[in-house]
């Protein structure tokens, strides 16, 4: 029963009750208008920056140059410098980081929310990996410089970084899990359990499928936040001038496959970057706004994997 007298006048006023429904329609439209403002807004700024790299960095970018630029090592000569190593160290440790992450991730994201008991300990975790993924970066790279480099006596390696930036999306991929597991409705696990599935049977062949897309979203934005990423980097000593390649990790003899590369010191696009920017020849500024592009490309094809595979598990279910 209603007791608000004001309420009561307004439910048997069709007049009233016509002006609160434009209301609330002119209040959505000013929402919705906002809503496409800001998206505008942040198109719009996305467009001129990728803009005022593609202009900066197209002496180096046509045809003409960039298989030079792609394939020639650093030099202290900008008519020279191009961005072999770092390119490839970019893609090594991003490889490191997502076979360290994923799984580290996905696992432990099944524990907490399918395994592990609800209790104060649980609720601790889920505190402390929410507050991980705000901590800021360069505090992830003094860990693991204390950790990896001097208690492991990993060195400045490859696998190091790989390492560090997998701890840094760690969290993401913790959190996106837990939430997109969560989103599955009760049936589908008690439908499973009702035709005599296991635990983990249920999890594996019906919730895993249905949440992969969320999963794959949130790896997405790990590692895009990972390829962009220095100051964890430097803080581990990742060299800012190399010129020669990291050991391949397929060989023509046998084994065929090496690991050696995980060893091998490294630079990356990032760190190239801030190496170009910081120098006063106007040459190098072209070098970097060139190193931007394809730091975006590079970006863009890694993350075409996950979509793919995120369109190709959306494709599959069938609801």
């Amino acid at each position: 029963m209603v007791h608000n007298p004001k309420l009561v006048a307004v439910l048997h006023n069709p007049v009233a009750i016509a002006e609160s429904i434009q209301q609330r329609k002119r209040w959505e439209q000013i929402f919705i208008l906002l809503g496409w403002f800001s998206l505008l807004v942040a198109l719009l700024t996305l467009v001129v920056l990728v803009a005022d790299l593609l202009i900066r960095g197209w002496p180096l970018l046509n045809p003409n140059f960039l298989p030079k630029f792609l394939s020639s090592p650093p030099s202290s000569d900008p008519e020279e410098a191009g961005i072999l190593t770092a390119w490839v160290g970019s893609l090594l440790v991003i490889l490191v980081t997502i076979v360290v992450a994923v799984p580290l991730g996905i696992g432990a994201g099944i524990y907490l929310e399918e395994y592990a008991p609800k209790n104060w300990l649980l609720d601790f975790i889920e505190i402390n990996i929410t507050n991980l993924a705000g901590v800021p970066s360069i505090i992830y790279g003094l860990l693991a410089l204390g950790f990896f480099v001097y208690i492991l006596n990993w060195g400045e390696s490859i696998l190091t970084a790989g390492c560090t930036l997998a701890l840094l999306i760690l969290p993401v991929v913790i959190v996106t899990t837990r939430e997109s597991l969560r989103a599955i409705p009760i049936g589908i696990r008690e439908g499973a359990y009702s035709v005599g599935a296991s635990r983990w049977q249920t999890i594996f062949d019906h919730v895993l499928p249905y949440s992969m897309g969320g999963i794959l979203t949130g790896i997405i934005v790990g590692v895009s936040r990972a390829l962009g990423e220095t100051a964890p980097l430097v803080t581990i000593g990742a060299l800012t001038f190399i010129t020669f390649l990291p050991d391949a990790p397929i060989k023509a003899e046998p084994p065929f496959i090496s690991f050696n590369w995980l060893w091998s010191p490294f630079t990356v696009l990032p760190i190239q970057m801030f190496n170009w920017v910081s120098r006063p020849q106007e040459a190098f500024q072209i070098n970097s706004a060139a190193a931007g592009v394809v730091l975006l490309v590079l970006t863009l094809l890694v993350n075409s994997i996950a979509i793919y595979l995120r369109y190709r598990f959306r494709k599959s279910i069938k609801f």
